[in-house]
């Protein structure tokens, strides 16, 4: 976790993250490094009926999604996610699955923990004026 750019770290900053994850794929170091960059969990969750009341009562700035999650469940929430605009990237701890490349906001992190490559796919190359 060394060597983040500051200008990306600093993409984190009040950020609110949705996690949707099949178990613990984002480690709690990483979980600790992003709340200390300023990020803000709105819930690790695990159902993904939880999740779609979490898009709807939260104001998400973006989600991170578990490859791993049932894609018959995980899809419908990605649609839910790109009608109102929200940036997601798919991360997974595991091996590569076969997955669904048609949607817009599809990014895949296979490095759950390579920070600078989520702040990127999720908002962009930081302005370096900010």
């Amino acid at each position: 976790m060394e060597g983040l750019a500051p200008l990306y770290s600093q993409m984190f900053s009040g950020k609110r993250l949705l996690v949707a994850e099949s178990g613990y794929f984002l480690t709690d170091e990483v979980r600790q490094k992003l709340c200390e960059l300023g990020a803000i969990i709105v819930s690790p969750v695990h159902d993904l009926e939880h999740a779609s009341d979490l898009i709807e009562a939260n104001d998400l700035d973006a989600a991170i999604l578990d490859l791993n999650l049932e894609a018959d469940q995980v899809f419908p929430l990605v649609e839910r996610l790109g009608r109102q605009k929200l940036p997601y990237l798919f991360a997974l701890g595991g091996e590569p699955i076969d997955a669904d490349t048609n949607f817009a906001g599809f990014v895949l992190s296979e490095r759950p923990a390579a920070l600078d490559h989520i702040a990127k796919a999720l908002f962009g190359i930081p302005d370096k004026d900010t």
